[in-house]
This record gives structure tokens, sequence and C-alpha cells, in this order.
């Protein structure tokens, strides 16, 4: 401890938390062998230390609107806390440095007699959901309508001054959710993002490990901007709001990765739905091992794809794996010495290696009419699907 008091610190760590200049030094835990001391580490140490319970933020469980009414973003920033959960008679703030308390008593005046509930956090996450929870709620108020009335006390509210405007599709705030909600949906490792209508609001849900998550709520002026936006850019028609449509658009991830993703919009009695499938762009390099199947399985699904000739039958649910297993091994299948040729609808990936051929219906291009046209370019492997 005197070899790190005795450190001077770089201009970037002056705003840095204590436990995070620690954490800096990777130091050797002297209570647990081959563990060192990072942040998450130290941050256990800590609640313990000050009788207060360890809090690990979850984004899809925190409501952001009603947690970022709770205090304003120069005061979270300044006291280096965040709201986190607001109940009835409680709200749960978050912070770093539990002995430091100077906020509370200016804090509770303003809570209308709800009590504060103090919880512990690694410093890093509350820096970065600060940041990300205000920035998000910054965007729905500019998007829903921008400056209100001065009696308007919560977030609730500035988000209803809006309803009875029409937020354009490329408002900067609209652009923003639609940024946020992308790199948003990547950094949770979501397989899809859905886009409800509803009367009054529209929801967004991710979909991660099979299971739908709800993420947030935009009043249904926002919603209607948001999938408009999105529409643009995946080059789809924007007036038609009747039929189905499917459309496609390439962005990048917060690591700077290619993902792609495909669109696909239906008619409700609130309005267009639309749902976002995210493909991983490592999709096409995983082997079948890395694919997560046990060995035997492996063994007889290599054996069966590598057979002379047949018909290999693959069925699923939606978000089981059919696309990544059929694509990977399409993948290592595709050398120079045979001709893969899929016909698709849609075509879900585009690979080089492999000739693609797209259903369409309004030129009477269907499934069976590309088999047949498929049969005549001399074909080694045949994906359908």
């Amino acid at each position: 401890m005197n070899f790190v008091s005795g450190q001077r610190r770089e201009k970037q760590e002056l705003n840095w938390n204590p436990l995070q200049f620690i954490a800096k030094f990777n130091l050797d835990d002297q209570q647990f062998e081959h563990r060192k001391l990072d942040l998450d580490n130290l941050t256990e140490w800590l609640a313990k230390r000050a009788d207060q319970p360890l809090y690990h933020i979850d984004p899809l469980k925190v409501d952001v609107g009603a947690t970022t009414a709770v205090m304003s973003f120069q005061f979270a920033e300044r006291h280096e806390i965040l709201a986190v959960a607001v109940d009835d008679d409680t709200v749960t703030i978050t912070s770093g440095q539990p002995f430091l308390n100077e906020w509370e008593q200016g804090l509770e005046q303003t809570l209308k007699g709800k009590r504060i509930r103090r919880v512990i956090t690694n410093p890093a996450d509350i820096r970065r959901f600060t940041l990300e929870f205000y920035n998000l709620a910054r965007s729905v108020k500019g998007a829903a309508g921008g400056k209100g009335p001065s009696n308007v006390t919560n977030f609730e509210q500035l988000l209803q001054l809006g309803e009875l405007t029409s937020p354009d599709a490329n408002d900067q705030h609209i652009v923003k959710i639609v940024d946020w909600l992308l790199q948003y949906a990547f950094d949770q490792r979501a397989s899809d993002i859905h886009l409800e209508p509803r009367r009054e609001h529209g929801n967004i849900r991710f979909r991660i490990d099979g299971v739908l998550h709800d993420v947030y709520e935009l009043p249904a002026p926002v919603m209607a901007a948001v999938t408009s936006r999105i529409k643009i850019l995946g080059r789809m028609d924007v007036a038609e709001k009747r039929r189905p449509q499917d459309g496609r658009l390439k962005t990048k991830s917060t690591e700077g990765d290619e993902v792609e993703l495909r669109l696909s919009t239906l008619p409700t009695a609130f309005g267009e739905k639309m749902v976002m499938r995210i493909f991983d762009p490592e999709v096409l390099v995983r082997s079948s091992a890395q694919m997560g199947l046990a060995d035997d399985d492996y063994e007889r699904w290599n054996n069966m794809v590598t057979q002379p000739n047949g018909i290999v039958l693959v069925t699923g649910p939606t978000g089981s794996g059919k696309t990544t297993t059929l694509y990977s091994t399409l993948k290592q299948l595709a050398t120079r010495e045979v001709n893969v040729c899929t016909i698709e609808d849609p075509i879900e990936m585009v690979e080089p290696s492999f000739n693609q051929m797209q259903v369409m219906d309004n030129v009477d291009l269907t499934f069976a009419d590309g088999v047949k046209a498929l049969l005549r370019q001399d074909p080694d492997i045949i994906m359908v699907g």
C-alpha cells in the first residue's frame, strides 16, 4: 500500500476512483493465492468492508426513464453515483465510495419520502452506465418534443410532451437513438432486436440466449420514427406500411467489426413491427467443433456432409443455429475443387465462396425454378433454404 500511495498519477488518472488506481498495478492478493487485485476483486472487498451489498448493474433490468429522473446527470457525475432501481418507497443508489455521504441529505429532500438504499458497484461500470443511460434519456427526450413547460418534474412527463408531434427519421435525436440501440444490442450479444408498437408507447426487446428481454419503452411517435430511420438504412420503402417488407443493412460494432442485420417489418394494429436479426461475422470462420458440438455429434455430422451424394435436412426453431451450422459447414466444403450453389430466401449472409441465388417471386423465380436452373450449373453441393 505504501508503494501505491507513493506513485504519481498520470493526468488521465486524476479523476479515477481509488480502487481503479490500485487495480492499475495488478498486485497479488495476499489472502488468495494465484489471484490478482483487479477492480472486481477490490470492489468485492470494499463491499464487505463497508457492509453494503455488492451490486452488478444489469442494463436489461434498469428502468432508464425512472432512474435518470431521480437526479441530474451533473449531480450523478459529480458524486460518482447512479440510481439503478426505483420502487414505491425505495430508491437504490450505487456508488464506488461507500464512506462518502454528503450527497444523501440533499437527494433525500427531492425524493418525496422515499428511502435511499445504498449498494456498491465497480466504479468503472458506474461511469460507463451513467454516460450511457443519460445520453439515451437525453436523445429520447429531444426526439419526443424538446423543451416542455417549467412544471415538468420527471422523465415520463417529458416524453409525453412529444406525443402530439411526429419526429423526423433524420432528426439528430432519432439518429442517436438508433446508433445507441444497435451498439447496445452488439454489446449484449443479442441475436435479435424487436421493435414493437403499442397504443401509447413502443417496446424494445432483445433476444439473448434464446430469451426475450425488455430493454426500453419509447413514445409511439418516437418508435415510429426509429422504425422509419432503420428502414431508410436498410433501403426499404419508408412510405409503404401496409405490406411486410424485408431488407438488410451493414454497420460496425464498437470493436470495428462489420456486422450485418436482416430486417423484417410486419403491419400490426398499432403500426409497423420490426425485427432485426443480427448476424455474427465470425459465423463463417467457425469450425463445427467451435459451434459446441459434442465429439460424437461432430463425427456424425462430419460423416454426413462429406458423403459423395445424399441429402441432409437441417431443422430447428428460430435462433437454434441452423444458419450458423449451414454456413460454417458450406464454408469448409467450398474449396477450389467444388462448385457450391445456394438458393435462399433471403440470402442471410453474402459469402464469395458460394454462388448464391435469391428467390424472387415477383419474377416467378421460386425455389422449384431455382433448383431446376442450378441443376444445369454443374453443381457439386446445393443448399436450399
